[in-house]
């Protein structure tokens, strides 16, 4: 018996069925048929490598088949996988700030860093330091189906598979198939569209078979000014009780602050009010009255992107026992960002004859007043032609910061497979994966530049009203950056499969293993250019530049014990899995991990299974090497709270450098995002996980069609790598500890030169720093549910026989918890059902995706529902701000409508709506009415991620028409 007759690689399963419908070429074939089932052929189960006869494993595995790509009208993968009930979105094509022009997957909520995703069974490229998955990279026409399997699988597959695997399986084609797909929202904007072909053959007289294949996409961009829910900016950094619209403290009018440390008599002017003066028209102040700046029309709503995609998978076999294959596959793709223009602030030395042509002789005065009345030192010292100013001034003239990344990613693997005799199988291979990516900035300003146009020293430039900026100052402050970026894989895996002989326990069926080891090494680097690194830039995160690697040695075995096997269906399996790992890291040796499960089928239409599994998480190139890179938190800086005004806090806030005049007011900070540095720790050790997975399958002989599953899941992380926020950390040092010694105070008080850092008039210039430590723990629980269902109904309109098929697919979780623990000692957040400024992203509840299709023949009618429960705002204790409130987000439902036309055995035709009746996403309410808020004199900024809602969960699109053909000969 040949290799090429007995292998075979499982793309779905039984037990789990197919999530969705299948296509309608196809649509008699959903799942896998009792036949499939029994069949002697062996396959290979994702989540294990043991070759078996059965689909059935221990671990819950949900299966998305081809058909809902083509259904849904998804060209990109990550649009299917992130309406699974088992997802929390992570990046997507909507995500520009937050966002890095990427799609990632994020399991449960724990994180794209603890999803592993694999291509036919193994891994594939990542992106960056942080060694993630784009998943843009993966081919969605060529889908098979999708495997996610939930729990730590490490004893399988390695580290990071701490939440789940995810596993993306191809298909191979026979002949040729091309075609296209064009999407467009009802509003008319956000075009989409793709062209693919892909050819597969066999050849050598059927001894081998490849497939090759390409592929172009195009997205249009939809600015958060098309749609009328993020077209003003809701909260972000606006401030004050006043009604207001909300916005950006930095204007494009300019805007100069003269508060404490500077003490110059401002008596008589316009400064008198509240130390904050405006320009209306060019050269003109006033006093400040709450101004803001709508940012949000500018920014990117849905991201452009242009993507190439290439590649081809083949196999040959030599001999009857010998078989070659290989995989390649090639990704060009350009994806973009745009911000609002850069917004300059923080405090610059002012030469007063350098500015004295760019205002009017009034306003002129009333700045030499203030000179000639302080006593500070240095550019704050009296009558000496010079004032520091605390200055805020976008740079519109300059056009938007555009940030463009294009990542030129590539796969290669060869390996050999074969059969040692009718027991022994062993499979080999080596991949080597690098992706490089190249980011160009526009928009940016040179901070030194821009120093230099005030004091004297270079282009003099006017900032002091709109428009002032002359397309002259504006070459002069503006500067281009740029960084460049480049991960590596290499993975040497080989491994024995098979039984020992006909050894079986009883009449059960022999007991099956798999041994095996790896080598893997993972190499990431950031290069920024010399502006970025040196922070000069203003408008993009400057970052210094991160470079390492680290290699790991691993064996791994599995063992499959049938104990039980009755001719009236009584069944038992028993199942283990461990790997030994030596990493090559200073705090990370060997480690170990190790899985149980069991599988119990007192009759054949009920099965009980449960599995336990350690698992572990190496920390990644980022996480150990990255080199200092500024963030902007939003955090709210105790010393500008009404807490402040006395006792102890007062105390250490004066201790920390703030001047006693404005400690506990609203002048020590004056945005809602402050700057922080962040950096690696090359001290970090392994991540670990014990998961629990618990459940029942039901196939009912007396209904037949119906599967039922139920899974009950608890993920616990401890020892998780993570970065105690900004807000953690002054609540640690200011709050809770309350002595500037202590290590929760460092960040603030081991400042050279004692002021305090937190980004707001005081030292803009010095931020904190702050750095990932295995101190943050992860709980997950709750529980799956699937129901598929397939039956016949007595009507027709295509087919002779009079008769049509309805299938009904529900997939759905519930999360009892979702916990998090910041450090050891810190209060614990369960988000479960909640969403805000700590949990992030909603985390309903209930979620679920259910498709109901009726399958005629030729012809397909299928419709999706999509919900999400409702969800409340993480901290009772603030009412965020908008005119009737934010504190819940109630359900969101969507339907979906699709229709399908097999015209022949080569064209099908599929047309489609998304959001059918047009669902606006999930946002604070408004009714032309902005309301800023405070709560106890505490700055607060608002309760949503970006575009007022959280664009990654909730659909921004509106309705999305779109239609597709393909084409098969």
């Amino acid at each position: 018996m040949s290799y090429r007759s007995t292998k075979a690689i499982l793309l779905t399963g039984t037990v789990m069925a197919s999530v969705m419908m299948a296509a309608p070429a196809s649509a008699q074939d959903v799942g896998t048929s009792n036949d499939e089932a029994s069949s002697p052929s062996a396959i290979v189960v994702t989540g294990s490598r043991i070759l078996r006869q059965s689909v059935e494993s221990a671990a819950p595995i949900a299966v998305v088949d081809n058909a809902e790509f083509e259904l849904s009208g998804t060209v990109n993968v990550e649009n299917v996988v992130n309406s699974l009930p088992q997802v929390v979105p992570g990046f997507t094509s909507n995500s520009n700030n937050p966002g890095t022009g990427t799609a990632t997957l994020n399991l449960r909520g724990l994180g794209s860093t603890r999803t592993m995703v694999l291509v036919n069974g193994r891994r594939w490229m990542f992106y960056d330091t942080g060694q993630i998955v784009d998943l843009n990279t993966i081919p969605s026409f060529l889908l098979d189906t999708v495997d996610v399997v939930t729990g730590g699988a490490s004893a399988v597959y390695g580290s990071d598979a701490m939440a789940g695997v995810v596993n993306f399986n191809l298909r191979n084609v026979d002949g040729v198939e091309v075609g296209g797909q064009y999407s467009i929202t009802e509003r008319g904007d956000g075009a989409r569209y793709e062209i693919y072909g892909a050819i597969g053959t066999e050849f050598a007289d059927g001894r081998g078979r490849a497939t090759v294949y390409a592929e172009y996409y195009n997205r249009e961009s939809i600015f958060q000014g098309d749609r009328g829910f993020s077209e003003y900016a809701l909260g972000a950094e606006s401030f004050g009780d006043d009604q207001q619209q909300f916005g950006s403290s930095t204007l494009p009018n300019g805007v100069i602050r003269y508060l404490a440390p500077n003490n110059g008599d401002r008596t008589g002017t316009d400064f008198a009010a509240n130390g904050a003066v405006v320009f209306d028209t060019p050269g003109e102040f006033r006093a400040r009255t709450g101004d803001t700046y709508n940012y949000a029309p500018v920014n990117y709503l849905q991201l452009p992107q242009e993507r190439y995609l290439i590649g081809g998978y083949a196999e040959y076999e030599i001999s009857d026992a010998l078989e070659a294959y290989t995989e390649v596959a090639f990704v060009n793709n350009r994806v973009a960002q745009e911000l609002a223009a850069t917004p300059v602030t923080g405090t610059f030395n002012v030469d007063l004859a350098t500015i004295q042509p760019f205002l009017s002789a009034g306003d002129y005065a009333q700045l030499v007043q203030l000179d000639a009345t302080e006593t500070g030192t240095g550019a704050r010292a009296g009558n000496n032609g010079q004032l520091s100013l605390f200055l805020q001034r976008r740079t519109v003239e300059t056009g938007a910061r555009n940030s463009l990344d294009e990542r030129n990613a590539f796969r290669v693997l060869a390996g050999l497979r074969g059969d040692i005799n009718e027991y022994l199988r062993w499979d080999a291979y080596y991949m080597y994966a690098r992706t490089r990516n190249a980011n160009v900035q526009a928009g940016n300003i040179s901070r030194a530049a821009f120093q230099a146009g005030l004091d004297g020293t270079g282009t003099a430039i006017n900032i002091f009203g709109p428009g002032t900026l002359t397309p002259a100052m504006v070459d002069a402050i503006s500067i281009q950056a740029q960084n460049g970026d480049t991960s590596t894989l290499e993975v040497a895996n080989a491994y024995l499969s098979g039984t020992f002989g006909d050894f079986a326990i009883g009449s059960a069926s022999p007991i099956a293993f798999a041994i095996g080891g790896e080598y893997r090494r993972v190499a990431s680097e950031f290069i920024p250019d010399t502006a970025l690194s040196s922070g000069d830039v203003i408008g993009f995160n400057a970052g210094d530049a991160t470079e390492g690697a680290y290699s790991v040695k691993e064996v791994f075995a599995e063992l499959s014990i049938p104990v039980i096997e009755t001719d009236s269906g009584m069944r038992l399996d028993l199942t283990a899995a461990g790997r030994y790992s030596d990493y090559g890291l200073a705090f990370v040796g060997g480690v170990w991990t190790y899985a149980g499960g069991v599988e119990f089928s007192p009759i054949p239409d009920v099965k009980f299974r449960g599995q336990y599994q350690r698992a572990v998480r190496a920390p990644n190139v980022a996480e150990l090497f990255q080199g200092t890179a500024i963030g902007f938190p939003g955090a709210t800086d105790p010393c500008s709270t009404t807490a402040a005004q006395s006792g102890t806090l007062r105390d250490l806030c004066i201790a920390n450098g703030v001047p006693a005049g404005v400690v506990g007011t609203t002048a020590v900070q004056i945005n809602a995002q402050i700057p922080a540095l962040f950096g690696g720790n090359p001290n970090l050790t392994e991540e670990t996980s014990d998961s629990y997975t618990v459940g029942v399958v039901l196939q009912p002989s007396f209904l037949p069609g119906l599967t039922v599953t139920a899974d009950y899941f608890d993920i616990k992380i401890k020892d998780a790598i993570a970065t105690v926020s900004l807000n953690q950390q002054f609540d640690l040092c200011f709050n809770q500890s309350q002595d500037p010694n202590s290590a929760s105070c460092a960040p603030f008080f081991a400042n050279p030169n004692g002021s305090i850092r937190t980004g707001g008039i005081i030292d803009v210039g010095n931020p904190p720093i702050l750095g990932g430590a295995n101190v943050a723990g992860f709980t997950v629980a709750g529980v799956d549910l699937q129901v598929n269902y397939r039956t016949s109904v007595p009507f027709s309109a295509f087919t002779s026989d009079g008769s049509s098929n309805l299938d009904f697919n529900v997939l759905g979780t519930w999360t009892k918890k979702s916990r998090s623990l910041a450090f050891p000692g810190s209060d614990p957040l369960n988000c479960a059902g909640l969403f805000g400024a700590n949990c992030g992203e909603p985390g309903p509840s209930y979620k679920w995706t259910a498709r109901m299709s009726w399958v005629d023949g030729p012809f397909t009618l299928s419709s999706r529902w999509r919900h999400l429960s409702a969800v409340d705002d993480d901290d009772d204790s603030v009412d965020y701000a908008s005119f009737n409130g934010v504190e819940r987000l109630p359900a969101y439902d969507v339907f979906d409508m699709t229709f399908a036309f097999e015209a022949s055995e080569n064209v099908t035709f599929t047309v489609g709506v998304n959001n059918l009746f047009d669902k606006l996403p999930q946002t604070p309410t408004f009714d032309g009415i902005y309301v800023s808020s405070t709560n106890n004199g505490t700055l607060l900024g608002d309760n949503q991620e970006q575009a007022n809602t959280y664009p990654s969960t909730y659909d921004v699109l509106g309705r999305d028409f779109f239609a597709s053909v393909k084409f098969k000969f």
